[in-house]
Order: C-alpha cells, then structure tokens, then sequence
C-alpha cells in the first residue's frame, strides 16, 4: 500500500476529476507488466461489443499501438518512467523475431492462434468465446509511428538515446517510409481486404516526422532531411487526397473514397494537422453529426459504409469521444469540450472503471473491461481541459522540440 501511495503521489491532479484522473492512472498501472513493461490492452477476453453477437475478441495481449497511447497518457500527468520500460520491451520483441507485430504476449513474444472454445456460453449467451487474436498476423503500420513517437517524448524530457537504441528506431522510420503506400488493415483492425487507410499514412509520417527530429536534435545518424521531406509530402498527401468535397470531410481511406473514420480526430493529437485547421473543423462538426450516436458518444465508423467483414452493430467507442473533447478544445470551443468531458464522465463505473464500449440505448458497458483506452482519453482529455481553462494551448512538454 506505501509503495502504491508514493506512486501515485507524482500524478498531476490539477485536472478537472481529479478523482477519476487518479483512478485511471492506477487502472493503467495495474494493466502494465512490472516485470517487463508490457502494458495489456484490458483483463478479459470475449466480452461482447454486441450482445448476442459475435465481435467477442480476446484482449489480454499487449498491443503497440494502445500501450504507446497508454505511456503518451502517463508522461502526460506527470508519469514518464513507464515510456523506457514500454520501448525496451517493444524494441526487444520486434527484435526477436525482425518484424514489428500488432500485438504480443506480455513476454514479448506472439499470442497463440485464435481459437473458439464451444464449450463456454459466453456473456449473456453472446458466442463464440475466443483465445488468442487472430490480428496478430495482421498489417498494420501506424505501429512505426507510435514507437518512434514514445521515443521522441522520452528523448525530449532528457532521457537518453543509446546508439543500440537509435540504430532500431531508424530502421522502423526507413521501414515506414515505405511501407504507407501500401495498404493495411488499419487501426480498427478490418477482418477484410487491406485498404489504404489514413490513419495508418497519418502515423508513418508521425514516424518519420519524429525520426528526423531526433536525427537533428541529437545529432544522431540517418536520413533526417529524406525523413523530413517524406513526412512534408505525406502531411500534403492526407490534406489533398484524403478529403471527399462531397461529404465535406476527410474519409477513412487515403487516394481513396471510403467511409467516415472516428479515427480521424487522432490527427491534431499527432501533431499532424492542428484541431482548428479548417478541414480538421469539418472533419469534426462531419463525425459528430453522422457517427453520433446521442449524449456525446460516437460510433467508430458505420459498418455499411465501412465494410469491416462482420455483419454486426456494435456499441459507442468511448476513446473516440474524448478525442473529440480534445479537438473541440483545440478549436477553442472549451465549454463544449468540458459539458461533454462531464458526461462521458458520468458514464463511469461505481468503481470509476470504464469498458470499451457504451450502449447507446441504455448505457451499459460493452466490449472487454476495464480497457485501457477509455481510461487513456479520460487522461488525456482532463490534461487538455485543464490547460485550455488556463489559457494554454493544450500542446506537449515537447512542443519546443517540434516547433
């Protein structure tokens, strides 16, 4: 208990529910591997995103992209150290075998095929009941992006960048500069063809974007001022052909029509477009208007346009409505931002927990529980309220390595 007290004396409280803030960061805490610095995407596997149907996936893996997003949230409230035990353990698992995977076991190595156990009924009889996780043999390549994203918020708070540690991060940005003109299977994981996604182009240039920048501030070896100009491109790429006149927004695919994405309200986080760009601005008053599913929760997408290879509804995303408190803040609409920051809130557990998911109808948690990304928005969203209350663009304690 007096080491759980120390820890959690360094959290920032100065946010709007501090109470739930703290909650969330030991949540997260709780879901990282001491030993290695793994961080599970959530406890369970096979609660159902859809009662009585079949998105029923197992989720005690550690994801990339989610436990990057986890250290993001950390270093946020004053917690960095998680982001040197989250690299070492990434770093040494895409090590082991030469490729950067999806997802691993919390010893780094690959989860077991996907498998159904007939013999169990499931959560309210919502089958099947699976082990394993088949979007481990998946492409998906906004990973580059978030590991070369960690390293950078780690190097620019003064942690150092061995030679052994440059050495990988610069293949994985030589690797992403290739690797966004083909397509993937996208941050939601579509269990379809690969499609060009924007979120994916969007995080390879995050990668190469931060790889030159460690390159030039630490005078580092490598391609920077290639790695710059590629990110320069594809930055202008998103902004020109990811933009559909029709629907007077961008859409889920790159150099391509295709749906409305959720995942689009990540960019401003990114650093890849500001929130009050004005086709950020579209793009956000587009995503409320046709992914919201009332009192402030948003859909991820909508499976009829975005064909994902199941025939099934699911809940709201709750990390996609915290996206949005972030971006309406970011376009200076802080009173909105914080009436919704308060409801979303207001969907927490007795216990301040969140699940995946929320029902639309009546509330109830969906998905698997407690999910580290909820509590990763709840963070980051109460970090930027609090800044924009002050008057301070809610930027990074990075922001003077990336102006």
């Amino acid at each position: 208990m007096r080491a759980w007290r120390r820890w959690s004396a360094f959290v920032v409280t100065d946010t709007p529910r501090a109470d739930l803030v703290r909650r969330s960061a030991i949540t997260l805490k709780l879901l990282d591997y001491v030993e290695n610095g793994a961080i599970v995407a959530a406890a369970t596997s096979s609660l159902p995103e859809c009662i009585g149907g079949d998105r029923n996936w197992d989720y005690r893996y550690a994801w990339i992209r989610d436990a990057a997003y986890a250290v993001f949230a950390l270093r946020r409230i004053g917690l960095p150290d998680e982001a040197g035990g989250f690299l070492h353990w990434a770093l040494t698992a895409a090590w082991r075998d030469g490729r950067l995977r999806v997802l691993y076991d919390v010893d780094g190595r690959p989860p077991p095929p996907e498998v159904i156990d007939a013999e169990l009924e499931g959560y309210d009889r919502s089958t099947p009941v699976r082990w394993g996780n088949a979007a481990a043999e998946q492409v998906q390549h906004d990973v580059y992006g978030e590991l070369l994203d960690c390293a950078f918020q780690w190097a620019a708070t003064g942690r150092p960048v061995s030679a052994g540690l440059w050495h990988r991060l610069s293949g994985l940005a030589e690797q992403a500069r290739i690797a966004w003109r083909t397509p993937d299977h996208g941050i939601w994981e579509v269990r379809t063809q690969a499609r060009p996604f924007t979120y994916s182009a969007a995080m390879c240039q995050v990668a190469l974007d931060r790889a030159a920048r460690l390159a030039t501030r630490l005078n580092l070896p490598g391609n920077a001022a290639t790695w710059a100009a590629e990110a320069r491109h594809l930055t202008g790429r998103i902004i020109h052909d990811a933009w559909d006149e029709h629907t007077h927004s961008f859409t889920e695919h790159l150099g391509a029509s295709g749906g409305l994405d959720a995942s689009l309200l990540a960019l401003p986080l990114r650093r890849i477009l500001p929130a009050d760009h004005p086709r950020m601005i579209a793009t956000t008053q587009a995503i409320t208007e046709r992914l919201g599913a009332g009192d402030g929760l948003l859909y991820r997408y909508l499976p009829q346009d975005s064909p994902d290879g199941l025939d099934q509804p699911e809940g709201a995303f709750l990390l996609c409505s915290f996206w949005l408190v972030d971006n309406l803040a970011g376009q200076g609409r802080v009173d909105e931002a914080a009436e919704l920051f308060e409801r979303l809130c207001s969907y927490a557990s007795p216990l301040g927990l969140f699940a995946e998911q929320i029902d639309p109808r009546d509330h109830s948690f969906l998905g698997n529980f407690p999910q580290a990304l909820s509590h990763v928005g709840l963070l980051s969203s109460a970090v930027v309220l609090a800044r924009a209350e002050r008057g301070i663009r809610p930027g990074l304690s990075t922001h003077a390595w990336i102006r």
